[in-house]
């Protein structure tokens, strides 16, 4: 069910694909939305409920003036209070693991468990595909062509809107979330303390396995690796590993 909440004069959509599980707050990435995650609810019902969120500038939320990292952030513990739930699990992809352990760090006593898939601790974002995206498709057709392999990764954003067909977000915005995004954020990621799934995409070029490695390291027990055959959009790749993977988690975060 898709719902709206407003925040400081902004309408943020969600959707929460219900039933009576606990509930696990699920953050997309970058050119992507909260129907994104549809597959892993259905995957993880009916001992999950999942609620995803439409970040700021994405789906059916409204465009926004900024996309810091503290807006994102903002937004997350905005989206937690309108829910009006206790201490969750939170699952962040991309863009949205980065805001999901930002958001673990700078509220600890609200998140229980964290799953972060195929981002990094210090993320250096290439915009430039971003650059090339269509603007305008006369054909949902014509969009699918110019994208390529890539459509298949961006098709829950396709939109049709003045006899044509686009996206669910703009470009221009999309670049400034990038480039925000882009930084060192070690300081959020080592003090997090509940218990982390990093999950990594074997052949992600966002994510390197030294890297992810590192990541673990520094949180000294708390956090745990899985790696799966896929690339950056791990969910996407492999979408019953990663729902097992993310269900074995839940089931025993230790």
């Amino acid at each position: 069910m898709r719902e709206f909440f407003m925040v400081r004069g902004r309408r943020l959509s969600y959707l929460d694909f219900g039933g009576l599980g606990t509930p696990l707050l699920a953050l997309h990435g970058h050119y992507n939305e909260a129907s994104a995650f549809a597959p892993l609810a259905e995957a993880l019902a009916p001992q999950w409920r999942v609620i995803a969120l439409d970040q700021r500038g994405h789906g059916e939320s409204d465009r926004a003036q900024c996309y810091e990292r503290d807006d994102y952030v903002a937004d997350v513990a905005a989206f937690h209070r309108h829910l009006d739930i206790g201490p969750v699990a939170v699952l962040g992809h991309s863009l949205g693991g980065v805001n999901a352990y930002q958001y673990a760090a700078r509220q600890p006593d609200r998140v229980r468990a964290l799953i972060v898939e195929d981002i990094g601790a210090v993320v250096d974002s290439d915009w430039s595909f971003t650059l090339r995206l269509p603007h305008h498709a006369p054909s949902r057709q014509d969009l699918v062509a110019a994208l390529g392999s890539t459509a298949p990764y961006l098709e829950c954003s396709f939109r049709r809107s003045g006899g044509g067909w686009g996206f669910s977000f703009d470009i221009e915005h999309t670049v400034a979330s990038q480039k925000a995004l882009n930084g060192d954020h070690w300081q959020d990621w080592a003090p997090v303390a509940c218990p982390t799934l990093l999950i990594r995409g074997t052949r992600s070029d966002e994510l390197a396995a030294a890297h992810a490695g590192e990541m673990i390291t520094r949180r000294a027990g708390k956090a745990r690796l899985a790696e799966l055959s896929a690339g950056h959009v791990v969910h996407h790749d492999a979408p019953a590993q990663f729902a097992v993977a993310v269900e074995d988690f839940l089931s025993d975060p230790g």
